[in-house]
């Protein structure tokens, strides 16, 4: 009876030695990643206080985690002329929009029918795909391809199109079908759907988390192009938002220029401030949106997928 006494002290003894260790495993854990957190969060703070200080106490003391000499100047230059940023706020929204959505269809869709082993051509199909991976026509013929060919000149197609499919994308989001059980498309069919519904109605739901996680990737390429705006744009009034300041940029900067070889003083002339104001513009609706997506990385597409 004292053996088992014994022994039963012994195992309590050792759960709350592993009970106290795990807390203080949990404790450390938690405040190195708060300090990892502070310092992924301090370059934002720099990037947001650098923008509402003036351009002459940055050239003089440089950045700090608040404004020295509190300015807006950077902002009035962006928004001199409001129109021009609500109309290509509006340009990049349909974009990001239009591109991410059709993009995921294409991407999701590509991915079940090369998963799919009853499909004859899905060998074929995947070395083409990766094939691309390798070797490309590269930018002079892809730029008389959609301005010869496809006459995507100052049109919105130009700016869709070339982030409209990506193949490591589609290597992420196979795996995601490659993780549905087989049983679940095996016994939808045998209740008569066919490959449409079957997709739209069962492998799409149990997407979930490989769609936002793709979705978020097209919206930041989308949302951050600005590249194929200057190939392929022409009106201003089509500029998306990243080029539009990068417009301004290039034309505060040809002005110090001009400035300074007449000899007029620009020292308070933002540049600095201004590069961190557009990158505080252009961020702003990502890292609104963000939290709402982030909470799918996590989640298992096949939990309670195969609940009766």
């Amino acid at each position: 009876m004292a053996a088992e006494e014994k022994a039963e002290s012994e195992d309590r003894m050792k759960k709350i030695k592993l009970s106290t260790s795990s807390k203080v495993f949990y404790g450390i854990s938690y405040v190195f990643l708060a300090l990892l957190a502070i310092t992924c969060l301090l370059p934002f703070l720099i990037m947001v206080s650098g923008s509402f200080t003036s351009e002459q106490w940055i050239r003089f003391n440089g950045y700090g985690l608040w404004p020295g000499e509190f300015s807006t100047e950077a902002y009035s230059i962006i928004f001199k002329a409001p129109q021009r940023i609500l109309k290509a706020y509006g340009v990049s929204i349909f974009i990001t929009v239009v591109g991410t959505a059709v993009g995921l269809i294409l991407t999701a869709l590509t991915a079940y029918v090369i998963s799919r082993k009853d499909f004859k051509y899905r060998n074929v199909l995947s070395f083409f795909f990766y094939f691309t991976t390798l070797f490309n026509g590269g930018m002079v013929s892809t730029y008389i391809f959609y301005i010869q060919y496809l006459h995507l000149k100052d049109n919105y197609l130009a700016l869709i199109l070339p982030g409209l499919f990506n193949v490591f994308y589609l290597l992420i989001m196979r795996t995601f079908v490659d993780s549905i059980p087989v049983a679940l498309i095996e016994s939808a069919k045998l209740d008569g759907a066919g490959e449409w519904r079957i997709f739209f109605t069962i492998i799409l739901p149990l997407l979930k988390s490989g769609l936002a996680t793709i979705g978020l990737f097209l919206a930041l390429g989308y949302w951050n192009d600005w590249y194929n705006a200057m190939l392929y744009m022409n009106t201003e009034d089509k500029y998306p938002l990243q080029y539009m300041l990068y417009s301004i940029q290039q034309q505060t900067q040809a002005l110090a220029r001009i400035a300074s070889q007449v000899g007029i003083q620009v020292a308070n002339l933002p540049s600095n401030s201004l590069k961190l104001a557009m990158a505080v513009v252009a961020t702003g609706p990502i890292v609104i949106v963000y939290p709402f997506v982030q909470k799918y990385f996590v989640k298992g597409i096949t939990v309670g997928s195969v609940k009766g």
